[in-house]
């Protein structure tokens, strides 16, 4: 994906807010060199982000009329106001080793032994994954086939398989669960209290 910026010449919290007023979004780009502060057109910026390309993939960012590949870092939202207030973003390259979490991408479920034979439920434990590569192997999404999954099993992050040079960054459990099956819950009788009620009935007539 592509986007453009301008050159950010003032700062500071009076000026960043007049560039909110005006529709823009400051921001910064950092590594490779000195970090430039940048402002971008808020609506484009705001739509493009709606995009999950836009946080899991490099981006061409045009500034001053030349192209760099960025990341996209960080970004701040106002608490309530759908409205982008800052922005970060990094420098790559091919060489650049990064770590970055990207979506999973689901697949297989309702043909799964597990939910069209055993009439469970799946439960995604996991929606994204920390890994580490080379920005030029940066996925946009990692897929994974819940085709194979059956009762009482689960799909582990050993199980996936990862691109070329893409590397998992698990922390505590060296093998996490990413989806697992559920059984569906058994239904309860109530017949009991419904008998009892009966027989309450039963009494009041006696009594009268």
């Amino acid at each position: 994906m592509k986007f453009v910026a301008f050159e950010r010449k003032l700062q500071g919290t009076g000026a960043s807010r007049r560039l909110r007023i005006a529709g823009k979004v400051p921001g910064i780009v950092y590594g490779a060199g000195e970090p430039t502060n940048i402002e971008l057109d808020h609506n484009a910026l705001f739509h493009a982000m709606k995009k999950e390309a836009f946080h899991s993939t490099v981006l061409e960012m045009e500034l001053d009329g030349t192209v760099a590949q960025v990341l996209l870092r960080d970004y701040q939202m106002h608490p309530f106001k759908q409205q982008v207030l800052h922005v970060d973003f990094q420098r790559v390259d091919n060489t650049t080793k990064i770590t970055k979490k990207v979506p999973l991408h689901f697949t297989g479920e309702a043909e799964s032994p597990a939910v069209k034979t055993d009439k469970c439920t799946v439960n995604h434990v996991i929606t994204e994954l920390l890994i580490t590569c080379l920005a030029k192997e940066l996925p946009e999404f990692i897929e994974v086939d819940l085709s194979g999954l059956t009762l009482g099993h689960s799909l582990h992050i050993n199980d996936l398989k990862l691109p070329a040079g893409v590397k998992a960054i698990v922390h505590g459990k060296p093998n996490p669960a990413v989806a697992t099956a559920v059984p569906p819950a058994a239904e309860e009788i109530i017949a009991a209290p419904v008998a009892a009620a009966a027989d309450d009935k039963k009494g009041k007539k006696g009594k009268k």
